[in-house]
């Protein structure tokens, strides 16, 4: 296929990597065109605009940080699209968001998915990212081969809309176990336990997770190189926190991390992996 890909940063880039391995020609754009350069050496062509890299692609990939960002991607590339044309979108956004950019584009044709994904840049990398879609089942079926090239769990959960919701829930329990883990291997560590020995005891255990298992060494460690910002995740608990407003929900667990999340913040700690969440914990939870 053809494929516009918009937005090349620390998940875009692997992930449309993947689909050249397959065999898919891109057009790659990114604001920080040194970061869509790095795939040419991968056979993609560099394009000066996103209306360019949009432009006759079969399907055009977007992948950038908030809901303004989409929507100012959209708002360049729908004078360039044409019926027939699939526009996917794999950022975490506002779930309303995408309900409003799909029906706009409908009108002229083009069909619109929602797609966030969970597993990080490793999964990015590998190709076993988790990606939740929302839209219409025939526009799934023809993006389904490209789908699998980036993920080995793919799934429509339902009308537009309906992927962000998903990825919402599924940032809920990321940072709460995330969270979890961290509070852990601080009370591990402070009644005089090896934490590194902690994790291998009762990781393969009920209190096994992916967040103890592959954050908690990193935790151990103090490794805080990114997979996946804390500047990102505060974005996302932002999303559900207002997700949440709209249905008339209080999530006390929500609340609880997402002032963590915004300490790590205070601290700093912004363009760190999301395990800087326990440098904010080691500020709060010591007792002096």
């Amino acid at each position: 296929m053809e494929i516009g890909w918009i937005g090349t940063g620390i998940m875009g880039a692997p992930m449309a990597r993947r689909l050249l391995k397959g065999g898919h020609h891109i057009r790659a754009y990114n604001r920080s065109a040194e970061k869509a350069r790095v795939l040419a050496a991968d056979g993609a062509s560099v394009a000066a605009d996103a209306a360019e890299a949009a432009r006759g692609a079969d399907v055009v990939f977007i992948m950038v940080s908030d809901t303004p960002d989409v929507e100012g991607v959209v708002a360049k590339i729908e004078p360039a699209l044409a019926k027939g044309q699939i526009v996917i979108d794999m950022s975490t956004i506002a779930p309303e968001a995408e309900r409003t950019i799909a029906a706009r584009l409908s009108k002229a044709g083009v069909e619109y998915l929602d797609a966030p994904v969970s597993g990080g840049e490793t999964g990015a990398i590998e190709g076993t990212l988790a990606i939740m879609v929302g839209g219409a089942e025939a526009a799934f079926n023809i993006a389904r081969p490209l789908f699998d090239l980036m993920g080995k769990r793919v799934t429509l959960m339902g009308p537009a809309g309906a992927g962000q919701t998903t990825k919402l829930a599924n940032q809920i329990a990321v940072a709460v176990t995330l969270e979890a883990a961290a509070e852990a291997l601080l009370f591990a560590r402070q009644g005089g336990l090896d934490p590194a020995k902690v994790i291998e005891a009762i990781g393969a255990g009920a209190a096994g997770s992916w967040q103890l298992n592959n954050l908690g060494p990193k935790i151990v460690a103090g490794d805080y190189k990114p997979g996946f910002f804390i500047e990102l995740m505060r974005k996302d608990l932002r999303l559900v926190g207002e997700a949440a407003q709209e249905n008339r929900l209080t999530l006390p667990g929500l609340a609880l991390v997402t002032s963590m999340f915004n300490t790590a913040s205070a601290l700093g700690h912004d363009r760190d992996g999301t395990q800087a969440v326990a440098a904010a914990l080691d500020r709060v939870a010591l007792l002096k």
